[in-house]
């Protein structure tokens, strides 16, 4: 056990402290007082979670160990804490900030998968979309129609989703496509490889989009939607 006592995050894995500095620092970027909650997942996994500003979650997964088992702390203290980690790799968290996460988180599994998206489909459509914003926006962003339209269609047997602007904006921001271009204002479909896919997932209630370095999640129906990482 470490001497921190027992709160905070244990990182050992360096290209993993990675990969939980860029959600972050993604995090931070839409929204300046982000709250990231850090679940304990079987297996040695902690899932990262952060409400997008879309009215989407987007979630990461990397190999650590967080203690309370469920904390939420501030993207701008996890941010300037990552880099300081110690040689055991902890992490302090800050202030606990539990009482600042709204809403239910989806769950683990259980997930059908619908289909897969090729990754080019995904970048075009936000790069028409954000076309359409600078268009039709306004200060607050992108109108709630666009945000609300489904922009593809996916079914398996009688199942059918429709995934809306919102969950291709959230994906896109948090950078969770492996594309060669390291801007996240870069939608250009070439930017990822032809052969790159989204899988989309649906239980009910939520409707899951993941890609290679994360996924989102949206409520279905009247709710909000959201996204998470694989």
């Amino acid at each position: 056990m470490s001497t921190h006592g027992e709160r905070g995050l244990w990182l050992a894995d360096p290209s993993h402290r990675e990969d939980m500095t860029t959600f972050v620092d993604r995090a931070l970027r839409l929204d300046e007082s982000a709250v990231i909650r850090l679940r304990e997942r079987q297996g040695g996994q902690v899932v990262a979670w952060v409400a997008t500003g879309f009215d989407v979650l987007a979630s990461r997964v990397v190999s650590g160990r967080v203690r309370p088992a469920d904390l939420s702390a501030g993207a701008d203290a996890l941010s300037v804490a990552l880099p300081r980690m110690d040689l055991t790799g902890f992490v302090e968290p800050g202030f606990a900030m539990d009482s600042a996460w709204r809403g239910a988180l989806p769950p683990d599994g259980g997930f059908v998968h619908l289909d897969d998206v090729p990754a080019r489909a995904v970048l075009d459509l936000a790069q028409r979309g954000v076309a359409l914003s600078k268009e039709h926006g306004s200060a607050h962003g992108p109108p709630a129609s666009l945000l609300d339209q489904e922009v593809l269609a996916v079914s398996a047997g009688d199942e059918s989703v429709g995934v809306p602007m919102r969950c291709v904006f959230a994906l896109t921001a948090m950078g969770f496509l492996p594309q060669t271009s390291t801007r996240t204002d870069d939608f250009t479909p070439e930017s990822v490889a032809a052969d790159e896919v989204v899988r989309v997932r649906a239980l009910p209630a939520w409707l899951r989009v993941d890609a290679r370095f994360g996924s989102v999640y949206r409520r279905r129906g009247s709710a909000s939607l959201a996204i998470s990482a694989r």
